[in-house]
């Protein structure tokens, strides 16, 4: 509530510099009556639940305080976690929960999966990912993880995908390798997700996409409209009036408008020249990437399986395969090159394992990534796995309830409330990690003889856990751990200002708000 307060008094500041007296004291008393009823409809809706005898979770503040730290609420929502494992934000209409707590995340995502959904959180997603897997319920939901579940267990798209991984390390040490030749700085970030979207495109789709070369113009106004979308359909969460603005086609929700087009445009071709391509090849079953499976599916089944879920499903996939592998490259590199005694061993590890010879070009190099080489990283394993801990690549994911409810801590859930498990603050809690929660310490990963050692999934929840687990986190893994391995054997790094801490762009993954600006070395 304070903090509403200080900014409608800041903005009542900025509008007498532009204004008349007269209109300003006119504006002033609308505001002020606006700004009366608000309060007056806050204590009518949440003096009760202030003194009810119902065991809710503590009110820890008002969804008004997200707006407010906005650009740090993922740190806001840690400070708050700190003090309550379980707590409520509230609105006039309901509350949203949010917990760190493992017994309750345990609950939520498998205990008592089927009422917790998406919920209104569909709405609010709805416009860019559509009737996609992260975004329904239900039937929908069921029929695509199916669909998923069986493509992901297939060992030709295992081997495809590792191919096409190996493939695109090598690409990126000879991108590096041209801007290091010059002593130019990179932003490291924007090349993983680059590189990424390269591999999720000819993994996913069966497209060579060459962003990575920035010689695929559309590529990137559709990479740059997707990650604009991201952090603007983020912001409706605390957004009361972005259905309005949607109505009026104004501000941010005009930027979304146009940013779906191009992402439609884009996609709607892909889909249109897979399609032909098939026609044209005569494709059979066993073709490797995705989106040629889900064609013949929709052969099967054109009413369901049309364009449009076409789409939903490939947008889906995307943030899947860009995003989340992209983001944690950033994230590890990043703090490797802050902790240098970690970088130490992981290089060690990556040499004792390939035992590759001295002055290997890149294609051999990365041919060594097999899967029994991949297995043997065990600290390199442990070292991404560190960094998914503190920096998860979807740091806060939301449910509803659907019936009234019970937490294991005893906490009441009613229907409607929304309630979220908060990864990134996890990462974070004592209680959950220990004393040194805040280290970056891949040695937690390790058993003794030095093997990687998993957690339960309800307390380091990366990769969601329950029915919703992620079906692409061997994927991933191997994705991160090829890419990582490669460009560690031929470079060093320095940040290009080393007394700069990392700052994240708030979204629904993390990424940094600045991106990761170094140098690159060939290694001697």
């Amino acid at each position: 509530m304070a903090a509403f307060l200080l900014s409608s008094s800041f903005l009542l500041l900025l509008i007498a510099l532009f204004f008349s007296t007269q209109n300003f004291l006119a504006l002033l008393g609308a505001l002020a009556l606006l700004l009366l009823i608000f309060a007056l409809l806050f204590l009518l809706l949440h003096v009760p639940e202030l003194i009810s005898k119902d065991k809710r979770p503590p009110i820890a503040g008002s969804m008004l305080h997200q707006l407010f730290y906005f650009n740090t609420l993922l740190d806001y929502g840690t400070s708050l976690a700190k003090n309550h494992r379980t707590f409520r934000l509230i609105m006039p209409l309901y509350s949203e929960i949010y917990t760190a707590d493992p017994v309750n995340i345990k609950y939520i995502l498998r205990t008592n999966f089927p009422n917790y959904g998406r919920g209104a959180h569909i709405e609010i997603m709805r416009d860019l990912f559509g009737d996609g897997i992260f975004a329904v319920d239900g039937e929908k939901w069921r029929h695509q993880r199916k669909l998923a579940s069986y493509e992901f267990s297939t060992r030709v798209l295992r081997d495809y995908s590792s191919a096409v991984f190996r493939d695109n390390a090598a690409k990126l040490v000879s991108k590096v390798s041209t801007l290091a030749l010059v002593n130019r700085v990179m932003d490291l970030q924007d090349l993983f997700m680059k590189s990424a979207l390269d591999s999720i495109f000819k993994v996913g789709f069966g497209v060579e996409l060459n962003s990575l070369s920035g010689s695929v113009e559309s590529a990137n106004r559709f990479a740059k409209a997707f990650d604009d979308s991201n952090v603007i359909v983020f912001w409706r969460y605390v957004d009361v009036l972005w259905k309005v603005k949607r109505f009026l086609n104004i501000g941010m929700e005009a930027d979304l408008k146009r940013n779906v087009k191009i992402i439609d445009d884009f996609i709607f071709e892909l889909i249109q020249r897979k399609r032909e391509q098939m026609e044209d090849e005569k494709l059979v079953r066993d073709k490797e990437d995705i989106l040629s499976r889900f064609l013949m599916e929709s052969k099967r089944d054109p009413e369901n399986m049309n364009d449009r879920y076409l789409r939903d499903i490939i947008l889906n996939f995307m943030i899947a395969g860009k995003d989340t592998s992209a983001s944690t490259l950033s994230w590890f590199f990043y703090v490797l090159l802050k902790h240098p005694g970690v970088w130490d061993k992981v290089v060690e590890e990556v040499w004792d394992v390939t035992r590759a010879k001295d002055n290997m070009c890149a294609d051999e190099f990365s041919r060594l990534m097999t899967d029994e080489a991949l297995d043997k990283m065990h600290y390199l394993h442990a070292a991404i796995t560190e960094t998914l801990r503190l920096y998860p690549a979807v740091p806060v994911d939301g449910k509803f309830s659907a019936e009234d409810d019970v937490l294991p801590d005893g906490f009441k859930v009613k229907k409607g409330d929304g309630i979220n498990y908060m990864a990134y603050a996890m990462g974070r809690m004592t209680y959950v990690w220990g004393e040194d929660a805040v280290e970056y310490r891949p040695e937690r990963w390790l058993d003794d003889n030095g093997h990687f050692r998993p957690e339960s999934p309800f307390k380091f929840t990366a990769f969601q856990a329950g029915p919703r687990i992620c079906l692409g986190k061997e994927f991933a893994y191997r994705q991160m751990k090829i890419m990582s391995a490669v460009l560690l054997y031929f470079f060093r790094f320095r940040l290009v200002d080393e007394s700069k801490e990392a700052k994240y762009r708030t979204m629904f993954t993390l990424h940094m708000a600045e991106g990761l600006n170094v140098y690159a070395f060939p290694r001697t």
